[in-house]
């Protein structure tokens, strides 16, 4: 039996009574257990993130410039790439890149589990909203190596500007209409936290877990600095890594030829 033990745990809900209600009967039964067994217990908050809670008003502005930047204008490469990827993935589909914009919808009539973001801490605090960005391939599955395939690509900059216009576009908007400032101060305070108010998680005594990653870092760092974009020797990264855009899997009627000239073949 070793002297010391320690465990993990992460508690997930939908708003943040049912996520204090979990933390807090964890650690009543973790009490109990030392007390039952004669030990000590202590507990640390390595992270943490409150359900998110984004703004009309700046959302509905946001959107007026979305729709007025519009979607990019993908090229044939663009597209060839997005297809292949998402029948590499195993998608019944292959629709490419998306080239109509999708519409601004309410809050969800059912309440259903998102991402875990401290984006959710800021949004109970200052009136924020969120923008995804068309810089990835659509239909791919979340957390997987897959998503990162069209970050070196025209796919990630051409998404990533559009973005950026639309950001910039809303900042100078508010910055020029104190009204639509007020407006989003009202929504915060009269309908978001009119009932709920921020009660952070973490205490003043829960240092940032720095840690975590520090073996990873320290390993890895130096064997990616060769990766490092050098943008005064190269127009793009694809050309620094010498990849021809796109590079796609050549179909035979054997089997499959690779870009690195293996075979695979089907029988």
């Amino acid at each position: 039996m070793p002297q010391t033990a320690s465990i993990w745990y992460y508690f997930r809900e939908m708003d943040y009574e049912d996520i204090r209600r979990n933390f807090d009967l964890a650690l009543k039964i973790a009490e109990g257990a030392a007390l039952m067994t004669d030990t000590e217990m202590s507990h640390r908050i390595l992270g943490t993130a409150w359900p998110r809670h984004f703004n009309k008003v700046i959302a509905e502005t946001m959107y007026e410039h979305i729709e007025a930047v519009g979607l990019p204008e993908w090229s044939e490469e663009d597209q060839t790439l997005a297809r292949a990827v998402q029948k590499e993935l195993g998608n019944r589909e292959t629709p490419g890149l998306t080239t109509e914009l999708d519409s601004l919808s309410g809050p969800p009539r059912r309440r259903s589990s998102g991402g875990s973001d401290d984006i959710g801490d800021v949004s109970w605090v200052v009136p924020t909203v969120t923008m995804r960005f068309p810089s990835n391939i659509p239909g791919l599955p979340g957390h997987n190596w897959s998503s990162a395939i069209a970050m070196a690509t025209p796919i990630a900059h051409k998404g990533a500007t559009a973005g950026a216009k639309v950001m910039a576009r809303t900042a100078l908007e508010f910055f020029m209409t104190p009204k639509l400032v007020e407006d989003a101060w009202k929504y915060f305070r009269e309908v978001q936290t009119k009932d709920t108010k921020y009660a952070p998680f973490i205490a003043a005594d829960d240092p940032p877990a720095i840690w975590l990653n520090e073996k990873t870092m320290a390993e890895f760092r130096d064997r990616l600095r060769p990766f490092y974009y050098d943008e005064t020797k190269y127009d793009t990264y694809l050309e620094q890594l010498g990849i021809t855009y796109p590079t796609l899997r050549t179909e035979t009627a054997a089997g499959t030829s690779h870009p690195d000239g293996s075979h695979e073949r089907r029988d």
